[in-house]
């Protein structure tokens, strides 16, 4: 990730006098520049903010019979399947490039149905749920009573408008063997460094659901020709070309992102699970922290802009809305008895990067026991739920490189201070208690850093011969980075440096991965160039995992 220094103008843009001055007696409050604040500070930071805990029953309503565009321009997603329910989503918008939408500060009421076919002839459940102005006239619903381990096809109604159709899954039972589970693994997908096409591909594969692991967008500037993508059919409006810092930008960077054609086929195709890492709000913040020279609480500010535009566009369910600067965004999913999902938030709650920040020596600083990347509550939780799984598969999804990596194969190596290798401590503390828990089977996906890695976990990284305790893949970007190259400049440092990374392609994609009940296999899939649309995808690689038996294998 590529630091931007930002001077303190960009950062007060959009906030008025009255609300920094509210947030500088919060700071001097309850702000700890290490911390956050306190309930009531963060309660009263919300209120500040104009982010309300609830729509405002009050507003007026809108006819919907009355709206004249269409209002569904960024199409369909759902998320987080459980065994009898799965979350609706949909976001009205006709004009998604304003920072209203184009609707008015009125309520709407918008209609929804799900159905066993993808004709609606055999619908199954329906209801209406209130779009409200104070939520970007976000819409989501939390449908209940399903059927486990069922397809289903679901649409939105507002007025005369009826929205794109999206297909979604539900989990099997809590106690169901199941034999086999297909997910995808995806990451870093920046608008201004070309096109989502590997979406496209995506949005065609026979998977479950899809786990996105961060950087769903980035707060640099986009250009009015769209960066590399170079539009020649589109002048994007001038507010784009400014780094995202208030409610209205990052609103309008999920309208510019998901008027991508190729990102809504996928979200249509399949249920996503989603979890951010630092460009939803800022390039490598930790905790309370900015990246740059701005004051604490002008970043919480901030965060909080960000965090609310992030739950209003991500189908995410009501326990993830965010008060103020804060979202409990850490949580569990289980597909029966293969697979249980412990989706972690490794940037809300960690230590700041020690060394500042970068690749650096380890030393005293990065090595110190308190560190902690998640968070004693966070880290407590993920522990106590392994302790109480009964899964054939433990999955991990989080965000940045969780094995060691080193950057050259000599003594003088250098570690990314940003991913675990810079919070070894609390790396060691998870390994440490997967291993208590009797977890045989630890599988995490990683995200942020644009290239696929397959790594076997060790016991003791400066041991090769070590036992492996689990396995990591790391799917690659969508776009970020540009086309990137199959073997990149540090390649030949980085496979012998570290004898555990099994396999590293640079270029753009996704992972599939399969799990069975006697084995996994991933399946590395890359296309060949994001600068211009309509690249082919490949499988770039195929390794197994056989169950009890850990470390990656070619297929």
């Amino acid at each position: 990730m590529t630091a931007v220094q930002m001077s303190s103008t960009p950062g007060q843009r959009g906030h008025s006098a009255e609300l920094r001055a509210a947030a500088r007696r919060l700071g001097a409050a309850g702000v700890d520049r290490r911390g956050f604040l306190t309930v009531t500070g963060a309660a009263a930071l919300a209120f500040a903010v104009n982010l309300p805990s609830a729509g405002v029953a009050g507003a007026a309503e809108l006819d919907a019979r009355k709206i004249t565009e269409d209002p569904f321009t960024l199409g369909v997603a759902s998320g987080d399947p459980l065994p009898d329910s799965v979350l609706l989503w949909t976001r009205l918008a006709p004009r998604p490039y304003e920072a209203d939408g184009g609707l008015p500060a009125t309520r709407v009421q918008v209609r929804w149905e799900i159905a066993r076919d993808e004709r609606f002839t055999r619908v199954v459940r329906r209801g209406s749920v209130t779009a409200h102005p104070e939520f970007g006239h976000s819409v989501r619903a939390d449908v209940r009573g399903l059927d486990s381990d069922r397809t289903f096809y679901y649409r939105f109604r507002a007025g005369n408008w009826t929205s794109p159709a999206g297909r979604t899954r539900t989990a099997p039972a809590r106690g169901a063997r199941t034999s086999s589970l297909t997910l995808a693994a995806v990451s870093c997908q920046a608008y201004h460094d070309g096109y989502f096409t590997a979406y496209r591909h995506l949005a065609a594969e026979d998977v479950d659901v899809v786990f996105h692991l961060g950087d769903y967008l980035y707060e640099y500037a986009v250009t009015a020709t769209g960066g590399a993508r170079n539009h020649t059919d589109l002048v994007l409006p001038a507010h784009y070309n400014r780094e995202t810092v208030t409610l209205e930008d990052y609103r309008m960077r999920y309208g510019l992102y998901k008027s991508d054609p190729d990102l809504r086929a996928a979200h249509a195709a399949h249920p996503f699970v989603v979890t951010w890492d630092d460009h939803e709000t800022e390039n490598n913040y930790a905790g309370g922290l900015p990246e740059n020279s701005v004051p604490p609480e002008e970043f919480l500010l901030r965060r909080a802009a960000a965090y609310r535009a992030y739950w209003e566009n991500q189908p995410l369910r009501t326990p993830q809305r965010p008060t103020g600067p804060d979202m409990r965004l850490y949580r569990r999913l289980q597909f029966g008895r293969l697979a249980q999902f412990d989706i972690l938030d490794t940037r809300q709650y960690r230590s700041d990067q020690a060394y500042g920040d970068g690749w650096r020596v380890p030393g005293p600083e990065s090595e110190d026991p308190s560190r902690t990347m998640t968070g004693a509550a966070q880290e407590r939780w993920l522990l106590d739920g392994w302790k109480a799984s009964d899964a054939r598969w433990n999955v991990v999804p989080q965000q940045v490189t969780f094995a060691r990596r080193r950057n050259v194969p000599t003594d003088a190596y250098k570690l990314s201070m940003d991913s675990w290798d810079g919070y070894p401590a609390s790396r060691q503390r998870i390994l440490a208690g997967a291993e208590a828990a009797g977890i045989d089977n630890l599988m995490v996906l990683t995200g942020d850093v644009h290239v696929g890695y397959g790594f076997d976990l060790k016991k003791d990284f400066d041991d090769p011969a070590s036992r492996t305790v689990g396995t990591e893949i790391v799917a690659t970007s969508i776009s970020s980075g540009k086309d990137g190259a199959q073997k990149p400049a540090n390649w030949n440092n980085l496979t012998q440096a570290n004898p555990h990374m099994k396999f590293y392609d640079g270029r753009r994609g996704y992972a599939l991965v399969t799990l069975g009940t006697e084995r996994a296999r991933t399946d590395f899939r890359t296309v060949s160039a994001v600068t211009t649309p309509g690249a082919p995808v490949t499988t770039a690689a195929s390794f197994v995992t056989e169950a009890g038996n850990q470390g990656l294998t070619p297929a």
